[in-house]
């Protein structure tokens, strides 16, 4: 099996799935360890709850195998926040891939939470996951929660504070935005992802 995306419960599997089938990429949806086990890259998007998604993943038993893996990974929007130690939204222990918490969002005049729209890619490092994504591009995010800087950081997306916009430790990445509803930036990151091994 190449590309598995993981069924967290997310509204946005659909259009995931879409947005590879235009790369001629088509992906299966499980929540079943061994298809999990036996994909040459996955994908954990997210929608919702921290929460719920821990429980879903725990009741799946992709709680404990996904931590594991040595295939490329690439969380999405609260896919990514999952592969962190915590998340203050209950709060949450999460799947702890990577070191640090996921903080709530701090509304200001102008900046309401959630954080919704289109905003700007600030590149940090060089990183196969962002091979011709120039700096400032646009991407489309949807969240109330971020992941601080940090050294895992790739770039950066700046909502009132600096946060986290693309996160990679070893094989596994993490974008805070949707690249299934990032137009042609979007459609590259995930061509770039699916050449990743």
């Amino acid at each position: 099996m190449d590309t598995v995306i993981i069924d967290s419960g997310g509204a946005n599997l659909a259009s995931l799935q879409f947005a590879l089938e235009r790369l001629e990429a088509p992906a299966i949806v499980t929540n079943k360890p061994a298809d999990v086990l036996g994909a040459t890259r996955v994908i954990l998007p997210g929608v919702g709850s921290a929460q719920d998604a821990m429980n879903r993943l725990h009741s799946s038993g992709l709680a404990d195998v996904l931590p594991t893996l040595e295939q490329p990974v690439l969380g999405i929007c609260l896919g990514m926040q999952l592969l962190f130690a915590r998340s203050e939204e209950g709060p949450t222990e999460c799947l702890g891939v990577l070191a640090d918490t996921v903080r709530r969002l701090k509304a200001e005049p102008g900046r309401p939470v959630p954080h919704i729209g289109w905003n700007q890619l600030n590149l940090l490092r060089d990183d196969p996951l962002l091979e011709n994504i120039a700096e400032n591009d646009y991407v489309y995010f949807v969240h109330s929660y971020a992941a601080p800087i940090s050294s895992i950081t790739l770039a950066r997306t700046d909502y009132g504070a600096q946060v986290s916009a693309v996160v990679r430790q070893q094989n596994f990445w993490g974008t805070q935005f949707h690249p299934e509803r990032s137009g042609t930036i979007g459609a590259r990151i995930l061509a770039n992802f699916l050449r990743l091994s």
